[in-house]
């Protein structure tokens, strides 16, 4: 397995993310089920970055989320300007875990952070499949990741 370099910088991807009016519950700040769509659109734009999806059919990029994981630091409002970090934080057989974080991009405050487990998929035979070679060396190679056996 791949597994993630604690000497390297902590996100090397980062994504601008828009508050839309929409976007905001009763309270005035942004409901907590936005966080996950903020979050999924950077994983989007970061597979796109590494040449892994094309903006072509999902049947087509076989991936699909299997678990995730918020917590919430402070609120977002209307008008703050926000940038999602995402990365690739452990690379398996099938599976592969994501870690995101969305920052004020003015003051650098972490306002939540967030994981993800994603399974290669293959929708056309819905049957979980492989990491593709392709992703694997993509990811490696960005993210600076070093091959280690992980415990039990």
């Amino acid at each position: 397995m791949l597994r993630y370099n604690p000497a390297m910088p902590e996100f090397r991807f980062f994504h601008p993310i828009e508050v839309r009016y929409s976007d905001l519950d009763p309270q005035g700040h942004v409901n907590n089920a936005r966080y996950l769509s903020y979050f999924e659109q950077a994983r989007v734009e970061y597979f796109r970055q590494l040449n892994l999806w094309n903006s072509g059919s999902f049947m087509d990029f076989g991936i699909i989320l299997a678990e995730a994981r918020l917590t919430f630091l402070a609120p977002v409002t209307y008008g703050m300007s926000l940038r999602a970090g995402t990365r690739v934080s452990r690379l398996g057989g099938k599976s592969l875990a994501m870690d995101y974080c969305l920052e004020n991009s003015l003051s650098a405050e972490t306002l939540c952070t967030g994981s993800a487990v994603l399974v290669a998929y293959d929708y056309r035979s819905r049957a979980t499949i492989p990491i593709p070679d392709p992703w694997r060396q993509a990811v490696r190679q960005f993210e600076q990741l070093n091959e280690a056996a992980e415990p039990g």
